[in-house]
């Protein structure tokens, strides 16, 4: 069977009884897939046209709870439905899961409109502002993931403490011990390949257990779609295999955090050739590209919200840790928040701010929206930093989520690019993130302060 499915053959399968559930899902806020396991006939005789779910899976926080203060949802409005319309162009194989395919659905309203605060929504906006503007947006992730031993269920009845990783010293490209992976790794591999989410390699990270399964890029919609997809299989096929994975951004302060590098590029709409690459510039950066890094580079504070979501995002930025401090932009020199590599045609921005915990769809929008804005406004780009960028005194990666909210709320540029009734919805869920934290008695000040004040 093939990984991709078009309707015609989803039909087929579904009549002869290869496949008998189809997955309707889409992204929350988190980036996690919710939705519904729909029985085959009945998506194809209703549900590939339209679902439905309740409007607070849009205004939620990690626990799921309802949440007073969205405009969007609440008790006042009653918690009614939006539209749940599948996207058949994604419609894939899960081969790790019996008899089933998947689609990804976008968020509409009532009348047929995308909800703006959906996070597929808000980065097809960009999208078709790109468009527009003659350009397809190319970008891939680069998630870094650990691996224990434990169940999930074991992990959580030790309250995430004491896990057994496969590993107990940096495997970092180490082969032998990436061999002790093997097993679960290549099972995420040819999952994904059989899910049409095409793989380049794995390797091993620094951290204990520590690993990294580099996607191929793709037009930046489909890449979101296929990094959420691999995101939640890595862990389905985790718990398959008897084990649990994390993709917190520092998971435990003596081991390195998780990152999510971001490679993005602009191509021609018409000709779909890179438009990144002028080797009569400095570094080959084309006008475009100047402009368009430049955008990225203004906006880097005020956007960090949409790239470091969770209190935990922001404890992963420490100095000589390979995770960036400085929002500034350097040349093949991993102490810089951006990283341009590659060469000709592969010529891009590799941004290193996000961790693991990004969601796809609402990092990308904000550097691609903050991109086409350097270039509307042919911003010129500043001097490239140079050597070790942690020791310099150069614009800084916001240091918490209350600072990343700050920045948010004043930017009148992203309130313009995104819509205010967006920041605001994404600002409130951050400040209930940050006012749940703010209550919590921690183990470290237990065992700092319960004998010793």
């Amino acid at each position: 069977m093939k990984a991709s499915l078009d309707l015609v053959t989803l039909r087929k399968l579904v009549k002869s009884g290869e496949i008998d559930t189809v997955l309707t899902v889409f992204p929350d806020q988190q980036g996690r897939l919710l939705g519904k396991r729909v029985v085959g006939r009945y998506f194809l005789e209703t549900v590939m046209h339209e679902a439905h779910a309740c409007d607070y899976l849009l205004a939620t926080d990690l626990e799921m709870d309802t949440i007073s203060g969205y405009k969007a949802s609440s008790w006042e409005k009653g918690y009614g439905d939006f539209v749940i319309k599948p996207d058949m162009s994604t419609l894939r194989l899960i081969p790790w899961l019996e008899k089933t395919a998947l689609v990804m659905g976008d968020c509409l309203d009532h009348h047929g409109h995308d909800l703006p605060h959906a996070p597929r929504s808000m980065l097809k906006k960009q999208v078709q502002k790109a468009r527009k503007m003659g350009f397809v947006s190319k970008m891939a992730s680069e998630l870094e993931f650990y691996i224990f031993e434990d169940t999930f269920g074991a992990a959580r009845t030790r309250d995430y403490k004491g896990l057994t990783p496969p590993g107990w010293y940096n495997e970092d490209y180490h082969i032998f011990q990436t061999t002790k992976e093997e097993k679960l790794i290549r099972a995420i591999r040819n999952g994904m390949e059989g899910a049409n989410v095409p793989v380049e390699f794995s390797k091993g990270e620094c951290g204990f257990g520590q690993a990294e399964i580099n996607l191929r890029y793709a037009e930046v919609l489909e890449m979101a779609d296929r990094h959420s997809i691999y995101k939640n299989g890595v862990k389905e096929i985790a718990f398959a295999h008897g084990k649990s994975v994390t993709f917190m951004a520092k998971w435990d302060f003596a081991q390195p955090g998780s990152s999510c590098h971001i490679h993005n590029s602009l191509w021609d709409a018409k000709t779909d050739k890179a438009v990144f690459f002028d080797k009569s510039q400095p570094h080959g950066m084309s006008k475009l590209f100047q402009h368009y890094l430049a955008g990225q580079l203004s906006l880097a504070r005020e956007m960090s919200l949409f790239l470091a979501p969770t209190i935990n995002s922001y404890k992963r930025y420490q100095a000589g840790s390979f995770a960036p401090t400085k929002a500034v932009w350097s040349s093949d020199n991993r102490t810089a928040g951006f990283r341009l590599c590659g060469e000709g045609k592969g010529l891009r921005i590799e941004c290193r701010v996000p961790g693991a915990d990004a969601n796809a769809y609402l990092a990308f929008a904000a550097l691609l929206a903050a991109g086409l804005y350097g270039i509307e406004q042919k911003m010129k780009l500043e001097p490239m930093a140079e050597g070790n960028i942690y020791a310099q005194d150069v614009r800084e990666v916001p240091t918490t989520l209350r600072e990343a909210i700050e920045a948010l709320d004043g930017s009148k540029v992203l309130r313009k690019l995104l819509g205010d009734d967006v920041v605001d919805h994404y600002l409130h869920t951050a400040r209930i993130e940050q006012g749940e934290y703010d209550k919590r008695i921690t183990d470290w000040e237990l065992r700092r302060y319960f004998e010793r004040v």
